[in-house]
């Protein structure tokens, strides 16, 4: 059963995404370049409404003013043409080997000053083209050995490079957000800021950390053996998911960057319940892109390429169907409520509530009957998730 997209879904894919000729560690390519007007015109035709970009994926390294001006051009155009945007564009500190310690905070102080000067060159380009976030993934940001890096003086330069980002986007009146991705190691053994409450931490440090947020990505956070949808969770509860990669991954293992819902189903199921619909209490829903972060598979030819970027939108649209028919489902609303799902909301203490009066309520304590714990009272988590999985099977 296929869903029709629209451009209110928000669909939106990586350059990069889209691009990707199949090479890996172990081998080349296996498809040749894709051009960047091809791929707006194929995400516009699938039902997407934006494209976004590291630097390097639009115009080579290292490439001529001209042949930079060139490509600028040309994804202008095909977007004027399509009708597609551009909201997010990101900065590449990690392919070219300038880059091997990192950027922000490669060991090599004049490392550092050229990546600021790349992104602050990248600034002005997402700026032009009307990007409202900017993602910041640190790739290289993080080390092999632990004599190799001074973690406290990196985060620092770390925080310094935001700082002076944060600075440059208020000073030239840009419109622009960043936003941290984490990821836990690959390519370095050990990346700094590795996951989404690391990353959340580290903006309370920032000088101007209203602009900063998270953009976590479903396989980076599994593959360090956590919930995806339990951190965007914590990520709304805080008011930090500024972006976010969706992708599929199956355990903890490399990054495999899969189709959205080829990992863990249930998970997925999950999160788009809570994007859609706020959860089971309700609460802020996210409003931003779909971005979908993944790689066609290296066995695929073009046309498999274009097939897996509509299996992204297909599969996120059949899940938000399926999670809106479990909201609407009475005995789900009944299990919800057998379960104290909704009662968790309410606040442990009464309005007005000391603990001094906490203290004197003999029921909260002296009187709470715990044995009826054993054996006897219990949650109903087990049935309730077997309705979420009906539902997700399209058996309800």
């Amino acid at each position: 059963m296929a869903i029709t997209p629209t451009r209110e879904d928000k669909f939106s894919f990586g350059l990069w995404t889209i691009g990707y000729n199949g090479a890996d560690p172990f081998g080349g390519p296996t498809r040749p370049p894709l051009d960047v007007v091809d791929g707006v015109e194929n995400l516009a035709r699938l039902g997407a409404y934006g494209l976004t970009f590291h630097d390097d994926d639009l115009f080579a390294f290292g490439s001529t003013e001209s042949a930079r001006q060139l490509q600028i051009d040309r994804v202008k155009q095909a977007c004027a043409d399509t009708g597609l945007i551009i909201p997010m564009i990101t900065t590449n500190l990690f392919s070219a080997p300038v880059f091997k310690d990192g950027g922000f905070t490669s060991n090599d102080r004049s490392v550092r000053r050229f990546a600021l000067r790349k992104v602050l060159r990248n600034l002005d380009l997402a700026a032009e083209l009307g990007a409202k976030t900017f993602v910041m993934w640190g790739g290289r940001e993080g080390a092999e050995y632990d004599a190799a890096k001074d973690i406290r003086s990196a985060l620092e330069r770390y925080r310094e490079a935001v700082n002076l980002l944060g600075d440059y986007v208020t000073d030239k009146g840009y419109d622009i957000r960043f936003a941290i991705e984490p990821k836990p190691n690959e390519p370095r053994g050990d990346i700094l800021l590795p996951t989404v409450g690391h990353a959340m931490a580290f903006i309370t440090t920032l000088e101007r950390p209203e602009l900063v947020g998270v953009n976590p990505e479903v396989g980076h956070e599994q593959m360090a053996g956590l919930n995806f949808a339990a951190g965007i969770a914590q990520a709304l509860y805080q008011g930090k998911l500024f972006h976010i990669d969706l992708n599929g991954q199956r355990g903890i293992k490399y990054d495999q960057d899969l189709v959205f819902g080829h990992g863990d189903l249930h998970n997925a199921f999950a999160l788009v319940d809570l994007l859609e619909n706020g959860g089971p209490n309700g609460g802020p829903a996210y409003d931003g892109p779909r971005h979908f972060d993944y790689k066609p598979s290296r066995t695929e030819d073009i046309t498999g390429v274009w097939d897996s970027a509509a299996a992204n939108i297909q599969t996120y649209l059949l899940l938000k169907e399926r999670a809106k028919a479990f909201r609407a489902d009475p005995e789900v609303q009944q299990m919800l409520a057998a379960s104290m799902v909704p009662e968790l909301a309410q606040p442990t203490l009464a309005a007005g509530e000391s603990y001094d009066d906490l203290l004197a309520d003999r029921a909260s304590y002296e009187d709470f009957d715990t044995d009826a714990y054993f054996g006897g009272k219990g949650f109903g988590f087990v049935r309730l998730q077997q309705l979420a999985l009906e539902h997700l099977l399209g058996a309800r």
